[in-house]
Parts: C-alpha cells; structure tokens; sequence
C-alpha cells in the first residue's frame, strides 16, 4: 500500500468508526430526551404486551443496572474504554472495514452512557424485556451498542485465533506457487505440438 493509498484508507476508516458512533451517540441521546419528555420516572408503558415495555428509570450502575453508585468506577472504565477504542483503531489499519464499524458501536454507546454520567450523575434507561415481574434489567441503545460490539469483537477473536491454530486449506497467497515434484510434471515432448 502506498503512503497515500494509506492515507486515503485511513480517512475511510475514521468517517466509518465516527460515522457508526455518531449514529448510535445520536439515537441514544434522541430516545433517551424522548423517553425523559413524555414518561415520568419509574412509570412503565406496554409497547408489545407485557413482553417488551418502556420503562423510565434512573440508572446508577453500569448497563443493565449492574453495580449501582459506582460513578468514579465507571468513569474509569469509560476513559479505558475509550483508549482501548484508540488503540483498536490504530491496530487494525488495512483491516475490513466492518472491524471498525463494530469500534463505532462500542464508541458511539460509550459516549453516550458516558454523556449521561457527566451531565446527570446516572444513565436514562428504557427498555425492559420480560414476562410479569421477571425482567430483563432495563437498557438502552448505548448499552446495546456497547454489548453487541464487544460480543461480535470476542466472536472475531475467538475465530481468528482458532484459525491461526489451525493449518490453513488451500493456497497460500503470500507466497509464490511451490515447484511441483518430479512425479507431478507433465512429460514434455520434445517441445512441438503433435500434429
């Protein structure tokens, strides 16, 4: 690759990762302001049945409600989160660029829990899944973002060092195609067409 198409590659890895984060930063901080607007705190409307609710609360834990008044805590992880996020972006240059639109998922849902954390002290969820009393912790898009992006980032892990394990199939594209042995040679005959 050359510097500029390197250059090039690098601007389009930045607009997809910022692009991803952008979307999933804006339609966190959008549901959450509409949620906030039109639900008071801890009222709950059914959205499918029973099944799927929203439901406004006030979150003070890490997502899904876990781990309550831990802000500092939490800020902390943020900040790694987002270093971890730097340095994933910086390693995979060259890479698919569905690779960075996943970092965008991860970006886009920590900035916006982080948002929260900063401006109100605690994170607006609203979604809540279950059947009666026996729910799901309530979430939003930020908490959804940030688990499926670190759960397809562990699938792609896990896949690429398994392969790397493995011997690989078929040719090798990094390497000039292998002499064939003696036996493996057509017979040469003489050089002519036959006629």
């Amino acid at each position: 690759m050359t510097e500029e198409s390197s250059s090039r590659r690098s601007l389009v890895e930045g607009a997809v990762l910022v692009g991803v984060a952008g979307v999933i930063y804006l339609s966190d901080q959008l549901t959450k302001a509409l949620v906030v607007a039109n639900l008071p705190v801890n009222s709950r409307t059914d959205l499918i049945g029973d099944f799927i609710q929203i439901w406004h609360a006030q979150n003070r834990g890490a997502a899904f409600s876990l781990l309550q008044d831990s802000q500092l805590l939490f800020l902390v992880v943020s900040a790694l989160a987002l270093v971890t996020i730097a340095y994933f972006y910086r390693s995979l240059h060259g890479r698919s660029l569905w690779l960075y639109a996943i970092l965008g998922l991860v970006l886009g849902g920590t900035l916006g829990n982080l948002t929260d954390r900063i401006r109100q002290q605690y994170v607006t969820d609203f979604v809540s899944v279950g059947i009666g009393n026996v729910r799901w912790p309530t979430f939003n898009v930020a908490d959804s973002s940030i688990v499926v992006g670190i759960l397809v980032i562990i699938g792609l892990l896990a896949i690429f060092e398994r392969g790397e394990d493995q011997p690989q199939a078929g040719p090798h594209l990094d390497r000039a195609p292998a002499t064939p042995e003696p036996s493996q040679r057509p017979e040469s005959g003489g050089g002519g067409a036959a006629a």
